[in-house]
């Protein structure tokens, strides 16, 4: 980090959350910083420009971030930790989010610093882990990979149900109980608020192939495919939304517990819209 810099910007995963933090810091010291000088130090005009910044109103160039960087008093690795937590936070697509986010993984300060955030990440990895810590709840589970790898439908290989069950105890997601036998810490397990990391976007990606995929391999008394399609208020799509959501909350309490557990299922729901809203 560079001499200059007054908060540690591999803390952050959010650069405008940095931006703010760095700001508020210097603001608040002894020859401290304004708007107005902030915007003299990078070379723009706008003496608002990093508030515009910071609120969203306003996304960086990669040039523009190089300058904003160094203006924070980020140098080297920090510096270029900053551009590409730039490229990450506005990328448009999830591919294009998850190539940035490889390279942050790059920096030993961001593994270092975000340890727990990546074996998380690494939840929404495979389809299979959630599957596998489902799968704990049956009373005839083994922890012997090559039981889990032919459990599980479609099949494994041995080396991803191991990976599995690393990824699960790491997190604390399964621990021992009083007999040694690895069980389920918790009985739920949710996502976090806000924008959907491109982990469990390519989660969801995963479970639409295997839905698309038991419409030929599973028996039809065995799964439940269908849609419907209707033409609603777009003051309604909040409230149906919301409804959805009950209905998934009244599933996990019916059967989210269940002592006797034999088959792990998987449970998909869809709302996105087929035609535009009016002009």
């Amino acid at each position: 980090m560079g001499k200059r810099a007054a908060v540690d910007v591999f803390r952050f995963t959010d650069y405008r959350a940095f931006l703010r933090a760095y700001y508020e810091r210097r603001k608040s010291q002894r020859g401290g910083i304004s708007l107005r000088g902030f915007s003299r130090k990078v070379g723009l005009k706008s003496p608002n420009y990093l508030k515009l910044v910071m609120d969203g109103d306003r996304n960086l160039s990669p040039q523009l971030a190089l300058r904003f960087a160094q203006a924070c008093g980020l140098e080297a690795d920090s510096a270029d930790y900053f551009c590409t937590l730039v490229a990450c936070n506005q990328a448009k697509t999830s591919d294009e989010r998850a190539l940035h986010h490889a390279r942050l993984k790059g920096f030993r300060r961001y593994r270092e610093t975000h340890r727990l955030a990546l074996a998380q990440d690494a939840y929404h990895a495979h389809w299979y882990i959630p599957a596998v810590r489902e799968l704990s709840a049956r009373r005839d589970f083994s922890e012997d990979p090559a039981w889990i790898a032919r459990t599980l439908l479609p099949p494994i290989k041995a080396s991803e149900a191991k990976r599995a069950l690393g990824v699960l105890t790491k997190l604390g997601l399964m621990v021992r109980d009083a007999t040694g036998r690895l069980r389920q810490a918790d009985a739920l397990v949710e996502t976090a608020p806000g924008p959907l990391s491109h982990q469990v976007v390519g989660y969801h990606r995963a479970m639409l192939r295997l839905s698309a995929r038991a419409l030929e391999d599973v028996p039809r008394d065995e799964r439940e495919i269908s849609s419907l399609t209707l033409c609603v208020r777009h003051a309604d799509l909040a409230a149906l939304k919301s409804e959805i959501e009950r209905f998934q909350v009244d599933l996990l309490q019916r059967y989210g517990d269940i002592p006797d557990a034999q088959r792990v299922v998987q449970i998909n729901m869809q709302m996105f819209p087929l035609s535009s809203g009016e002009e």
